[in-house]
């Protein structure tokens, strides 16, 4: 804990790879996203232990509409009597009718995985949703937290400044950094593309802008605090680079989508596996494969939309 932040392990997909924030100030508490319904009692028995109840809750804030960041709000928000949601503009109608957002994903995954992973998405009544537009400041009993649009990831993502703590909350802005990978050199880090709205141009953008504030650490989603932010944004500019570049060979040497597809996951694992053995991990192939495998193919599949997107205009 620090300045009044907790980090919350949702229990998402394996531990250490899913957080949400939990932050009191003088008795009044905020989340920072949330996780899936299933980690509704994890946020409230953190909530509990610093002897705070769900009346004191003001604010849940979500980063953006992922399910892994927001796919329990309607749950959570069901239990905290005195909180408002603060969302992006462009993500406030999915948390008041998750309807499309149930289906984009159903139409992914199918309803049953949908059911055993997320669980149903529960609406949020359009009077506790506000939007924050950049700049927007949301007031934790006087402790002001800066909501900055931060696009790049997703259109409608944006990144919490703790002005107080000299933190940036960070969503999937500045990538993932994985506990498994510290090393004596510290944190190893990787940019996440989206399935359907990845902008390297944004991307790089919103990581000089955060940067700017010269934050002390940022609160990654996936996961937890990270320190050395000049060199870890380093570190992202230079791999958003090269997998654009990766995306790009793909495109001009493979005959379809798929061998496309194939072509930046092999890619991809190559570019993660040199640069965490340059950091000092010392795991093989298999072993990055066992934590970096969903993440290589999303970001191939975030890659290959990207690619679809730019030919279509």
């Amino acid at each position: 804990m620090d300045h009044g932040i907790y980090t919350i392990d949702t229990g998402f997909v394996r531990p250490r790879f899913d957080a949400a924030y939990l932050l009191v100030e003088n008795g009044r508490a905020a989340f920072i996203d949330c996780g899936t319904n299933y980690a509704v009692p994890r946020m409230l028995e953190a909530l509990g232990a610093t002897g705070l109840a769900a009346s004191d809750v003001d604010w849940l804030i979500l980063t953006h509409v992922h399910l892994d960041h927001a796919g329990g709000a309607g749950e959570l928000m069901a239990q905290l009597p005195n909180a408002r949601l603060v969302v992006h503009p462009r993500g406030a109608r999915h948390m008041i009718d998750p309807s499309q957002l149930w289906a984009g994903a159903s139409a992914v995954y199918g309803e049953e995985v949908m059911d055993t992973t997320y669980g149903r998405l529960r609406p949020i009544a359009a009077e506790r949703v506000v939007e924050a537009p950049d700049g927007h400041v949301v007031q934790l009993a006087g402790r002001p937290l800066l909501c900055l649009d931060t696009p790049g990831h997703a259109r409608h993502h944006l990144c919490v400044y703790d002005e107080r703590a000299k933190v940036c909350f960070t969503g999937d802005t500045f990538g993932l950094s994985y506990r498994e990978f510290d090393t004596a050199g510290g944190a190893f880090i990787l940019p996440t593309t989206s399935p359907v709205q990845f902008d390297p141009d944004a991307l790089h953008a919103s990581i000089r802008r955060l940067v700017a504030l010269k934050p002390a650490a940022m609160y990654l989603t996936h996961y937890d605090r990270v320190e050395q932010v000049a060199t870890l944004a380093d570190d992202l500019h230079a791999q958003i680079d090269a997998m654009v570049s990766i995306a790009q060979s793909a495109q001009e040497n493979s005959a379809d989508a798929g061998q496309r597809h194939e072509a930046m996951k092999a890619a991809l694992t190559n570019l993660y596996l040199s640069r965490a053995h340059a950091h000092g991990w010392n795991g093989n192939r298999a072993a990055l494969l066992e934590i970096l495998g969903m993440d290589v193919e999303l970001n191939a599949q975030g890659l290959g939309i990207w690619l679809d997107s730019r030919q279509s205009r």
